[in-house]
């Protein structure tokens, strides 16, 4: 497919796959739109971008776990008609176990995974619908599938955000946008640095480059694909998964219980 020349807003941009992203799509063409909390990083990528590339770079400073700030996100988002492309990426992971962290540390993860991320979503899925163009580029993982792998509420999250695609996608294929989401595996990026993690402590055959990660995503997104999963050799493995939870569908709201489930008579 192709995605309609423009601008695109990256969240979480300052850094990892955010950057990359602002990179590749600077080199496509796109004017862009940073945003994240860390003004200082985004200034030098965008002086470092419009100096290779002669795109204009604007930054927006917002902390996405706050409210009002993801407010004005979604009014850039509404109001801009330029932006043709958002990658909804910003995100952050848990420094231990499920059962390791405190009630605000479990707050605040929510409020950028899910609150923040599916907020800006669904603003960009309006804005794409009422302009009848546009693209949303989500960044899940595949810890969507492997939920036991780590700890739950990021995988939870990730989860959620793949969940939310599907129904954009849906909506989107009426109205006339496109919605992509990206499964990435472990990729070398400073979310681990930043949650305790040591990213080398895994297999070097498990980690992906995060250039490699997005320059990925960018040839899915360009095929048209909904979910895009980079690690993945065989695509057989995916389609069967989905097959799978699209066969159960008709079988999961009955009127009746299950036999499985009945009291038997002799009891």
């Amino acid at each position: 497919m192709t995605i309609p020349q423009g601008t695109a807003l990256i969240t979480g941009a300052s850094t990892g796959l955010g950057a990359v992203y602002a990179d590749r799509l600077a080199k496509r063409g796109h004017d862009l739109i940073l945003v994240a909390r860390n003004g200082a990083q985004m200034e030098a990528l965008a002086a470092k971008l419009r100096a290779e590339t002669g795109v204009a770079v604007d930054i927006l400073v917002a902390d996405l776990t706050k409210s009002e700030d993801v407010t004005r996100v979604e009014q850039r988002l509404a109001d801009d008609a330029a932006i043709t492309l958002f990658v909804n990426n910003a995100g952050m992971s848990l420094n231990g176990g499920t059962l390791e962290n405190s009630a605000a540390e479990i707050e605040t993860i929510i409020a950028l995974n899910i609150t923040a991320a599916a907020r800006l979503g669904i603003a960009a899925g309006k804005a794409f619908g009422a302009r009848g163009r546009g693209a949303i580029v989500n960044i899940a993982s595949v810890l969507a599938l492997a939920p036991e792998m780590f700890e739950g509420v990021y995988s939870g999250s990730k989860a959620f955000l793949l969940n939310l695609s599907h129904a954009l996608a849906a909506n989107g294929r009426e109205q006339g946008f496109h919605v992509q989401a990206v499964l990435p595996g472990a990729t070398r990026t400073e979310i681990w640095e930043r949650s305790g993690k040591d990213v080398d402590a895994l297999p070097a055959e498990m980690v992906m480059a995060a250039g490699d990660l997005v320059d990925a995503a960018l040839v899915g997104l360009d095929r048209g694909e909904e979910i895009t999963i980079p690690p993945l050799a065989d695509e057989d493995q995916w389609k069967d998964y989905y097959a799978a939870r699209l066969a159960m569908g008709p079988n999961l709201s009955r009127r009746d219980v299950a036999p499985r489930y009945r009291v038997s008579d002799a009891v």
